[in-house]
C-alpha cells in the first residue's frame, strides 16, 4: 500500500510507501522521465536569455529573474516525475546549462604566492609573542594580587 503526495495540479510527486520499522521509503523516481522533462527548462531559459546582452551574462542581476525561474522549473520537473531535487541526474543537466552561457564568466585571476619571509615571519611571530607575553601578564598579575590580599 502506498500513499502518494500530490502537488498543486494534483499530480502524485511521490510515493510514499510505509515500512515495518515505521519510517517511510520513497520510491518510483523516473529518471528518463525526468531526462525528457528537464530540456523543457533549458530551452525556456535560453529564450529567456536572448533578451539579456551576451556581455551580461556574468552579471547575475541581469537575468535574476531568469535563472530563478530555471531553478524553480527544474524543481518541477523532477518533483513531478517522482524523483528529489537536486539529484545527481538534475545537477548534471543545470550545470550543462552553465557550461552553455557561464563558461566565460570565470575571471583569471593571479597566481596567489605566500609573501616572503621577510613578511610571512613577523605576520606568525608577533600574535604567537604577544599571546605567550599577555599569558604571563595575566599569571603575574593573578599572584601579585594574591600577595596584596
Amino acid at each position: 500500500q502506498y500513499t502518494p503526495s500530490r502537488s498543486p495540479l494534483n499530480v502524485p510527486l511521490v510515493m510514499v510507501i510505509p515500512s515495518p520499522g515505521g519510517c517511510a521509503r520513497v520510491c518510483c523516481c523516473n529518471e528518463t522521465g525526468m531526462l525528457e522533462r528537464l530540456p523543457r527548462c533549458g530551452k525556456a531559459f535560453a529564450t529567456m536569455m536572448r533578451k539579456v546582452d551576451v556581455w551580461k551574462w556574468c552579471n547575475l542581476s541581469e537575468f535574476m529573474v531568469y535563472y530563478e525561474r530555471f531553478t524553480n522549473c527544474t524543481e518541477v520537473e523532477t518533483i513531478i516525475v517522482g524523483c528529489y531535487w537536486p539529484n545527481p541526474l538534475a545537477q548534471s543537466f543545470i550545470t550543462g546549462i552553465h557550461r552553455q552561457f557561464f563558461s566565460n564568466c570565470t575571471r583569471n585571476r593571479g597566481h596567489w604566492e605566500d609573501p616572503p619571509d621577510e613578511v610571512l615571519i613577523p605576520l606568525i611571530a608577533v600574535p604567537v609573542l604577544l599571546t605567550v607575553v599577555m599569558a604571563g601578564l595575566v599569571v603575574w598579575r593573578s599572584r601579585r594580587t594574591d600577595r596584596l590580599l
